[in-house]
């Protein structure tokens, strides 16, 4: 059976927010006295995308690719691993034809920060920035993406076989 010319991907990510780590979202570091937890850098929203683009092409998980168990992902930069995976999603036949993500945190304010974080992800994916759309929102203070313990994120990839073009 032939593969559809065309493929969607969900991906999710939450993290604890933890005083003193550092704040980055798509490699952007935001200025706040708390940032996600997590083995890498906590990246809530590049991880959501990497998982929406590897679910996209069926191809598991970030942690099936780089489990939290292994200290070389320790700290490691979340945007370099969403080029690992956009780059395993080539090598499987697929390109991107356009990213969607939604990040939910009370605070910090994100908005000054999202041309930064999509330029960002127009670079890594090599796509142009018209293609990656970055929302930011809150929860109204409610739950834990608005008592300020946590944040997270959702994200959309639709992708096109590089054998339809």
């Amino acid at each position: 059976m032939a593969s559809p010319p065309f493929r969607v991907g969900h991906g999710f990510d939450a993290h604890r927010l933890e005083a003193g780590r550092p704040f980055v979202l798509c490699g952007v570091r935001i200025e706040h006295d708390a940032g996600p937890l997590g083995h890498s850098d906590g990246d809530v929203l590049t991880h959501a995308i990497a998982d929406a683009l590897l679910g996209a092409c069926a191809l598991g998980d970030l942690g099936a690719h780089f489990p939290d168990t292994d200290p070389q992902w320790k700290d490691a930069e979340s945007l370099r691993l969403l080029a690992a995976c956009h780059e395993l999603a080539v090598r499987h036949g697929w390109t991107i034809a356009n990213v969607d993500a939604t990040v939910i945190v009370q605070l910090p304010r994100l908005s000054p920060h999202v041309p930064l974080m999509r330029d960002a992800l127009a670079d890594v994916l090599g796509l142009d920035v018209a293609l990656i759309s970055v929302k930011a929102k809150t929860s109204e203070g409610m739950g834990y993406t608005g008592d300020g313990t946590g944040i997270a994120a959702h994200a959309v990839v639709l992708v096109e076989s590089l054998a339809a073009r």
